[in-house]
């Protein structure tokens, strides 16, 4: 269920620093210091969005994010109400967490890259399946929350 996410967070990022020889050290000016408190940041944040989605997919829409379990129920609610994939943006902010900590380019363009293969994927596959799968619904759920960046007030279906 996880291997996914560890793949792009952990096996990808753990991979680009050894060919970039990129090796963590502390911060050495105040660019380097503001790098280190905004990387652990997003680093936290993302953690904690990432978690919270899958607390969600399991409580409110009674499945996993593996695509054999997945959610029966759409969910709207919690991270959900202010943002469509707010997994995925987890998962963003985790690589620019890492980017950031460990002032690194590649890692950086790493998050760059996840992030257009997302906005290309997402629209193009996951969208349709989940407007096949849960209707008016999601077809209204859509309308009214951005596919990546957050809304900054939660969005509440009509009943």
């Amino acid at each position: 269920m996880a291997v996914f996410p560890a793949m792009v967070v952990l096996v990808i990022p753990l991979w680009i620093a050894r060919n970039a020889g990129i090796v963590p050290s502390g911060p050495t000016s105040a660019q380097g210091w503001m790098a280190l408190v905004g990387g652990g940041i997003a680093l936290s944040c993302g953690a904690a969005l990432f978690a919270a989605t899958l607390r969600r997919f399991g409580r409110d829409g009674q499945g996993t994010l593996a695509p054999w379990d997945p959610p029966t129920r759409l969910v709207v609610t919690g991270p959900y109400s202010f943002v469509r994939n707010p997994m995925i943006s987890g998962v963003i902010l985790l690589l620019l967490g890492e980017g950031l900590v460990l002032r690194s380019t590649p890692h950086l363009l790493w998050a760059g890259i996840f992030f257009a293969i997302n906005a290309i994927y997402i629209p193009l596959l996951e969208e349709p399946q989940l407007r096949s799968r849960f209707g008016a619904d999601y077809e209204d759920y859509r309308k009214a929350v951005p596919r990546l960046v957050p809304r900054l007030r939660p969005w509440k279906p009509q009943p």
